[in-house]
């Protein structure tokens, strides 16, 4: 299927400004923020219209239902999550310390900027398409896979299985964001950044 930005995404103008969100990505937003806070089945067309000051009908101009922003939400953060992964490692080649970083940085920001999705892929994938389904699932084990071929990079004695696990916690840790007590953004940035490093850390060992 094809994915537009997600909700936290934007697209560039000319000459470097941010360009105001798109009808479709304000209604992507809107639309995780709803089906977060109550569910899937307890938000309804009319209510996303309404959040972006569109009549419920006027939203299958867009979409044909609730259920194709849901995959959309989904599959897209999937998407971003990857191809942000690979430039990350693509800016900072050659350095598994400071590629590492990056990486953890870059999915800090995600933790923090997209905790609805985070609360929708925890309640909601099972509600996809089997296609949409298997697509996220794809996308996020090569999110994995990125991941754990940095760490065994930069902790060699650590085995294959080691690292992998490693890297599953440390996404349990940060994606815990939409459960945690708020925290000013630089605190909960440099408290989840110490959390992730320290825990990769073990591996030293």
């Amino acid at each position: 299927m094809t994915t537009s930005p997600t909700p936290t995404t934007t697209t560039p103008a000319a000459g470097g400004r941010t360009a105001a969100p798109t009808r479709r990505e304000q209604i992507l937003r809107e639309a995780a923020r709803l089906f977060a806070e109550r569910g899937f089945h307890g938000v309804g067309v009319d209510e996303i219209g309404a959040a972006v000051g569109i009549s419920g009908p006027g939203l299958y101009r867009h979409f044909p239902g609730k259920d194709a922003m849901l995959a959309e939400l989904l599959v897209g953060i999937s998407e971003r999550l990857l191809t942000g992964g690979r430039i990350r490692v693509g800016e900072t080649s050659g350095d598994p310390e400071a590629v590492l970083a990056s990486l953890v940085d870059g999915h800090i920001d995600f933790a923090l900027d997209d905790r609805p999705l985070i609360t929708l892929h925890d309640r909601e994938l099972d509600r996809l398409k089997d296609e949409d389904r298997k697509r996220v699932r794809q996308l996020q084990r090569q999110y994995v896979e990125l991941w754990v071929a940095v760490v065994r990079e930069l902790y060699p004695n650590s085995s294959e299985s080691e690292a992998r696990t490693a890297v599953h916690a440390v996404f349990g840790l940060l994606n815990s964001t939409p459960h945690l007590a708020a925290l000013g953004r630089q605190s909960m940035e440099e408290l989840l950044r110490r959390l992730a490093h320290g825990a990769f850390g073990a591996l030293r060992d």
